[in-house]
């Protein structure tokens, strides 16, 4: 018997948990087709203080929780809960920390400031990602990032965890949206950024010329393959996108992106 791929899904939004953006809803639809059609999945995301934890039922996972990401030389605790998609035979697991998670706003406050705290929320989630992948033991063939709150993941996968066995034969994906909220970003993300034993220099694909921080464009970079997930990309992403060569899937409508979307799993792996 053939063993079944896998495929990792990370995600900072997914519905009915979260219904910010368009990632929402075909994050909540593709790992259910892909798991239908005889794929092996896993969707991790962060717990936001939006989600209501009864009425989802989510549960802590005593075995993978008691871990510290280490940020800036500062240890926050990781606690991984899971929930049962409603009506569907799939787990998804949120990443929890009480500092970073429990408000009630995803990326900004009720006034709608962004949180100036998002650069060490995000450098948690892609670090504490990866760390969770580690300790279920399982190593994905394709690595499915969607968001700019999981860029740092395809950096992190080809440098600071290039060695690991579980990922030295994945293949990562990342989905191009517009939306990114580095605009309050400042020069601490990149050490902050620099987990194990790598050096803010080493972040350089994450910033254009004038030194500001750009996610999508490290991203891009790093990850194996892209995919256009917004229907109009701002012009700079575009040509940014065009310029790496990489294998790429170009936008497909809510109508026909599933089976697209598979399919382009299906040749990376192959």
């Amino acid at each position: 018997m053939s063993i079944k791929k896998r495929v990792l899904f990370l995600t900072q939004e997914m519905s009915p948990y979260t219904d910010l953006s368009e990632i929402s809803e075909i994050v909540k639809k593709l790992p259910l087709y892909t798991q239908d059609n005889g794929m092996e999945i896993r969707v991790l995301m962060p717990r936001f203080g939006s989600i209501n934890e009864r009425r989802h039922r989510l549960h802590e996972v005593v075995r993978l929780s008691g871990m510290n990401i280490i940020i800036n030389d500062d240890d926050y605790p990781l606690i991984i809960k899971v929930a049962s998609l409603p009506g569907a035979r799939l787990q998804v697991y949120f990443l929890d920390n009480e500092e970073f998670f429990k408000r009630k706003f995803m990326f900004e406050d009720q006034a709608g400031k962004l949180f100036d705290d998002n650069q060490d929320r995000m450098v948690f989630f892609c670090k504490g990602a990866v760390e969770t992948v580690r300790k279920f033991g399982w190593a994905p063939d394709v690595v499915h990032c969607h968001g700019w709150m999981t860029s740092l993941v395809p950096f992190y996968l080809r440098t600071a965890y290039k060695d690991d066995p579980l990922f030295k034969k994945s293949k990562i994906v990342y989905s191009v949206y517009n939306e990114s909220l580095e605009s309050n970003f400042n020069k601490d993300f990149f050490t902050k950024a620099s987990i194990n034993n790598l050096q803010p220099k080493d972040l350089a694909a994450y910033q254009n010329s004038a030194g500001d921080v750009k996610l999508h464009k490290g991203a891009m970079e790093y990850a194996d393959a892209l995919i256009q997930g917004a229907k109009k990309l701002d012009a700079t992403l575009a040509k940014e996108m065009k310029a790496t060569n990489k294998p790429s899937l170009s936008y497909h409508d809510m109508d026909s992106y599933l089976p697209a979307y598979f399919d382009f799993y299906k040749g990376l792996m192959n």
